[in-house]
C-alpha cells in the first residue's frame, strides 16, 4: 500500500532531533518528510520509505547540513518606537538602570514614542526587527506589549504584533503587559493604575482576542507583589495563563507567588532564592534566562543555574529585544551569553532556545523538536555540528528556514 503523499523531503543531512539538557538526538545521515504542515516522518537516510521520496512534490538535497527545530524566542519587546541609545550613553558615564527609571527615563521614554506613533509607523519600525530573528532561525516569537500604557496604545501594540506574525507567517504569540511601568498620569499611584488595568483595559483586550497571556514587572521600581496577584487573579477570572518578570534586581517573592498561579515562566531571575526555586519545580514553571539584559546593564548577580537545574526546572533562554536592555535581534549571540556569563553548554543553550522555550509558551506539544506529529518548524544551519551555534561570535550561518513546511528564509545561493 502506498504512504501518504509528503509536500517536501529533506535528504542529506543531520537531524538535531530532541536538544535538551541530556541530548542533541542526532540522526547523521538523516531524511525528514513533511505532509500538510506537519513532520511526517524522520529518520536514516537509509530508512526513509521509498514513497515518500517518489510521491513528494519536491526534494530538497542540503549537502550534509545540520537541521534543527525552528527556533523560539519566547520573551521579547520587540513591537516599539524609537530607541534609548541617549540612556546607553548615560550609564557609560556613571547613571545606573534604576536611577534612569527614576528620573523618567527608560520605559517611559519608550512610552511616550509609542503613544506618539501611529501603527503603521509602529509597525515599519518593528519589522526589521522580527526579520532580523527570522533570518537566525526564529520560527515563533512571544511579543509583549507594555510601551503603551493606556487601553489604545496598549491595544495597538497587540495589534501590531499579531499583524507581524501574520503577514511574515509566523507564530507570534502576544502577551499582555500593561503592568510594566506606571504611566505619567499614573505618578505616585501605583494601586490607582492597577485598578484601572484590571477593571477596564485588561477586560478589554481579553475581550478583543489579543492576548495570549498576561505579565508583570514585579520589582522595586515595578510593581508590589500584592498589585502582581491583583493582574494574577484578574488574568485567571478571564483564563489567560500567567507570566513574570521576577527577582531580576531584587527577591520580591514573585517566584512564589508565579508558581502559586501556575505560571508558565518567570524571567530573569538573577536574585531568585531556593523558596521560589522550590515553589516553581512544583508549579511545573520554566526559568527563563536573559543574558542579554545581564550584559547590557553590566550586572553581577548570576541566575542561580545549578541550583535550577537540580530542582528539574526547565530553562529556556531568550533575546529579551526590547529598546533599553536588551537591543539584540540575535538568538546565537545569547546563546553564547548563555554559555560565557551564565556556564551553560552549547546543548543546553539550544536546549533553550527550542523545547524549553516551547514549554514556557505552553506548546511543547506542538514545536521544539523534530518529531513525528510536530509543526514542520526547521532551520537548516551551514555548520557541521551544533555546538557551533552558541561557539561562533557574528555571521549568520543559518541558510533554510520552513514554517510548517513553508519555506520563509532560502540563502541556498550560499552554500
Amino acid at each position: 500500500m502506498l504512504l501518504q503523499q509528503t509536500d517536501t523531503v529533506l535528504t542529506d543531512c543531520h537531524l538535531v532531533t530532541t536538544p535538551d539538557a541530556a541530548s542533541y538526538g542526532i540522526i547523521h545521515d538523516g531524511a525528514l518528510a513533511i505532509h500538510d504542515s506537519k513532520i511526517a516522518w524522520r529518520g536514516p537516510a537509509a530508512a526513509l520509505p521509498a514513497d515518500y521520496r517518489d510521491r513528494a512534490e519536491k526534494v530538497i538535497a542540503l549537502g550534509g547540513r545540520l537541521v534543527t527545530p525552528g527556533l523560539i524566542d519566547c520573551h521579547t519587546h520587540l513591537v516599539y518606537a524609537g530607541n534609548r541609545a541617549g540612556e546607553f550613553e548615560m550609564r557609560q558615564t556613571g547613571a545606573s538602570y534604576e536611577d534612569i527609571a527614576r528620573a523618567g527615563g527608560g520605559i517611559i521614554s519608550t512610552v511616550k514614542a509609542v503613544r506618539a506613533c501611529s501603527a503603521d509607523e509602529l509597525y515599519s519600525q518593528s519589522l526589521p526587527r522580527i526579520q532580523a530573528l527570522i533570518s537566525e532561525g526564529v520560527t515563533t516569537v512571544e511579543i509583549k506589549s507594555g510601551y503603551g500604557l493606556d487601553l489604545a496604545s496598549e491595544i495597538k501594540m497587540l495589534e501590531t504584533a499579531r499583524r507581524l506574525g501574520e503577514n511574515l507567517k509566523v507564530s507570534v504569540i502576544t502577551t499582555f503587559l500593561g503592568a510594566h511601568a506606571l504611566p505619567p498620569e499614573y505618578r505616585d499611584n501605583g494601586d490607582g493604575y492597577i485598578d484601572m488595568l484590571v477593571k477596564e483595559m485588561l477586560p478589554e483586550i481579553a475581550g478583543r482576542g489579543l492576548a495570549d497571556a498576561v505579565d508583570v514587572f514585579c520589582e522595586r521600581i515595578g510593581f508590589t507583589v500584592e498589585q502582581t496577584e491583583r493582574v494574577f487573579k484578574a488574568a485567571e477570572a478571564l483564563g489567560l495563563p500567567v507570566k513574570l518578570h521576577g527577582e531580576q534586581l531584587s527577591d520580591q517573592k514573585g517566584a512564589v507567588l508565579a508558581a502559586r498561579y501556575g505560571a508558565l515562566s518567570v524571567d530573569h531571575l538573577e536574585y531568585v532564592q531556593q523558596d521560589g526555586i522550590n515553589a516553581m519545580a512544583e508549579a511545573g514553571t520554566v526559568a527563563t534566562l536573559l543574558p542579554g539584559a545581564f550584559y547590557f546593564l553590566r550586572e553581577t548577580q548570576k541566575p542561580p543555574l545549578k541550583k535550577l537545574r537540580a530542582a528539574g526546572i526547565p530553562i529556556a533562554v531568550s533575546t529579551d529585544c526590547n529598546p533599553g536592555s536588551s537591543p539584540s535581534v540575535s538568538p546565537l549571540l545569547m546563546m553564547n551569553m548563555a554559555c560565557i556569563f551564565f556556564g551553560m553548554t552549547p546543548q543546553q543553550s539550544l536546549a533553550g532556545f527550542t523545547v524549553n522555550a516551547a514549554k514556557a509558551l505552553a506548546l511543547q506539544n506542538d514545536r521544539g523538536r523534530l518529531v513525528q506529529g510536530m509543526a514542520a518548524d526547521l532551520a537548516v544551519w551551514d555548520i557541521q555540528e551544533p555546538a557551533e551555534l552558541a561557539y561562533r561570535l557574528g555571521g549568520n550561518p543559518c541558510r533554510m528556514v520552513f514554517k510548517e513546511g513553508e519555506i520563509l528564509v532560502d540563502r541556498r545561493e550560499e552554500w
